[in-house]
This record gives C-alpha cells, structure tokens and sequence, in this order.
C-alpha cells in the first residue's frame, strides 16, 4: 500500500514537472514570436507580388523607351523580379525610423519621470503608460517593447538586461548608445537618475536634428526623382511624337548610345541618392 502511494506521488509530481516544462516552452516560444528582429522584415505574398510585378514592368517599360528590343526588354524585366529586395529593405528602414521616433518619445516620458523622483523601474511603468496614451494602437512597436520590459522586469530580470536585448533587436545605434551607458553607469556607480537624464536629452537633440534634416530633403528627394524620370518621359515623346527622328537610335550604333545615355541616368540617380543620404 505504501509503495502504491510513492507510485502514485511520484507520477504526479511527473506529470506536474512536465506539464511546468511544457508551459514553459510554450511561454519561450510566444517569448520568441515577441521579440522581433526589426533588421528583418517579411514580406506578405501580396507585397511579394505587387512589388515583383512592379519591379518588371518599370525595368521592362525603361528598356522599351530605350531599346525597343524584345530580347533586352524581357531580360530587363526578369531583373526587375528582384525589386522585392529593394521593397524590403525600404519596408526595413521604415520600421527602423517609426520605432527611432517613438523611442524619442520614450525618451522624453523617461526623462520626465525620472526627474519627478521616480525610481527606473517606476519610470518605465510610467512611461508605458504615457505612451499608451499617445499611441493608442496596441500595435505600436515601442509600446509593445516597453510592456514586454516592464513584465521582464516584474519577473526578476534587470533593466540593463531588458534594454540590451532591445538594442541588440532594434539595431539603431541612438538605441545602442543609450544602452550602453546605462549599462556602464549601473556597473561604475554614479548618480543614474543625472546621467540617464543627460543622455535621454542628448539622444533627443539628435533626433530632432535628424527629423529636420529628412524634412528639408523630402523636397529634394522629390526633385531628385522628378529629373531622373523626366529623360525618360522626354524620350518616350519624341519616340512617339517624331518616330522618324528617333529611329537611328534604335538599330546599329544608337543602341550603344542608347545603353551608355541609359547608365549615366542610371549612375546619376545612384550619386543623388547617397549625397541626400545624410547622417547626423
């Protein structure tokens, strides 16, 4: 009877172990869908599509103005197939700004909590709840960040822990700087709250910066994309309008013109586009 009643505890005690390590890695597993890398984006089979197709038909409509050759015009659009790429990782750098602007507001509702005497920990809750307010949409990806560090945090993991993981995700580098001396001033010792305060303050000043740098090249960019597709246009008019005139650039020779005008468009485009590439 006795030995029944060990065999009975211990497959109890069995059956909870493993009940706990099957709610555990369940818990690793939902830990892991939210904590996203923001260096990576997935693309929806909608997005695949469109942005492939439009890929195709934009390099397949330049080398028809520029050609008219079936041959180079398919070959054209097979390489714009892989504008997908460049769809995401325009998709990538969009996400990455969207969360430096919010981190910016994170920054601001830390700073003013820590200099109302609230602790870190306190100021993080309260930050959450500030940008609750500001960002209602529970989609926001700061407020998701901050509401998985504050239940992190209620669990026994550290601040500093929490922050490195975001800035190892997060791969902003306002984000790695305001880790890493966080990091640095819990282990050397000094007044957290001042420095924490500084630095919160410094990141903002650049951000700002850089939010002013993007509006006043938003016209630019503009421009820039206007006069790289007006030699397009212009060909394709007189290609319509005065065939005749157009038509020596088509056969013989003109391609070759035709390719090298086609690169110089192409390497002037590439030159704007790293010029208005400024980084604070």
């Amino acid at each position: 009877m006795l030995r029944n009643m060990r065999t009975l505890e211990s497959s109890k005690s069995f059956v909870w172990w493993g009940k706990r390590q099957a709610s555990e890695i369940i818990r690793g597993k939902e830990s892991r869908k939210q904590l996203p890398d923001y260096d990576t984006y997935l693309l929806s089979w909608r997005e695949f599509v469109f942005s492939s197709l439009w890929g195709a038909v934009v390099m397949g409509g330049i080398a028809y103005v520029f050609f008219k050759q079936p041959a180079i015009c398919m070959i054209f659009a097979l390489a714009g197939l892989s504008y997908s790429r460049q769809f995401r990782k325009g998709q990538i750098r969009k996400q990455k700004t969207q969360l430096k602007l919010q981190f910016k507001q994170m920054l601001a509702a830390l700073s003013s909590a820590l200099g109302a005497g609230r602790s870190v920990e306190s100021a993080l809750q309260e930050a959450l709840s500030d940008l609750q307010v500001l960002y209602p949409d529970s989609g926001a990806m700061i407020v998701t960040e901050l509401g998985l560090m504050v239940r992190r945090i209620e669990n026994g993991e550290t601040v500093e822990a929490c922050l490195m993981g975001l800035s190892r995700r997060a791969h902003i580098e306002e984000i790695d700087q305001f880790a890493e001396v966080f990091v640095t001033c819990k282990r050397l010792g000094g007044s957290l709250v001042q420095v924490i305060r500084r630095t919160a303050t410094i990141l903002q000043d650049k951000l700002e910066i850089e939010q002013d740098i993007q509006v006043l090249l938003a016209q630019k960019r503009f421009e820039a994309r206007v006069l790289s597709a007006a030699p397009i246009v212009i060909i394709a008019l007189l290609a319509w309008s005065t065939p005749e005139y157009m038509e020596p650039l088509y056969h013989g020779g003109g391609l070759l013109i035709m390719g090298v005008a086609l690169v110089v468009l192409f390497g002037c485009y590439l030159l704007t586009q790293k010029i208005m590439n400024i980084k604070v």
